[in-house]
């Protein structure tokens, strides 16, 4: 790869990052950290944490167990935002605190739906006749 051409995914800094507020966040809801109830109620888990090249953003994908009261969940993160960039940034010592973005994570659903069409008894037909050929 020549110097002019753009890298092809997040650097290997972004990644290692990404994945230390990803286990940072992760110990903070574990441990309880949040005075929040409905956090302390509802076990949350950090599935992935994207970081923007500069490390100031970071969009936080989550899940609550068993994706009850999703909506919720996702409010009362959103309502202790501050509380946790100040953590994290407390916790890994960067320059800028990154601001913190939380979304569901979709991918279990859509995984869950794949499944759900590769199992439909039409799709698998199709399959079987198509690995015959």
């Amino acid at each position: 790869m020549r110097h002019s051409e753009a890298p092809s995914g997040p650097s290997v800094r972004v990644l290692r990052v990404g994945e230390q507020v990803r286990h940072v966040l992760s110990e903070i809801l574990q441990r309880g950290d949040v005075h929040d109830d409905l956090l302390a109620s509802h076990p949350v888990s950090i599935t992935e944490v994207r970081m923007s090249p500069d490390l100031r953003h970071a969009t936080v994908f989550v899940k609550p167990l068993l994706g009850r009261d999703e909506e919720a969940v996702l409010r009362a993160l959103r309502t202790n935002t501050a509380y946790l960039q100040r953590e994290v940034a407390h916790r890994i010592r960067m320059k800028y605190a990154a601001k913190l973005k939380f979304l569901p994570d979709e991918s279990f659903d859509e995984a869950s739906h794949i499944d759900k069409l590769l199992r439909d008894p039409k799709v698998a037909r199709d399959l079987g006749e198509s690995e015959a050929e």
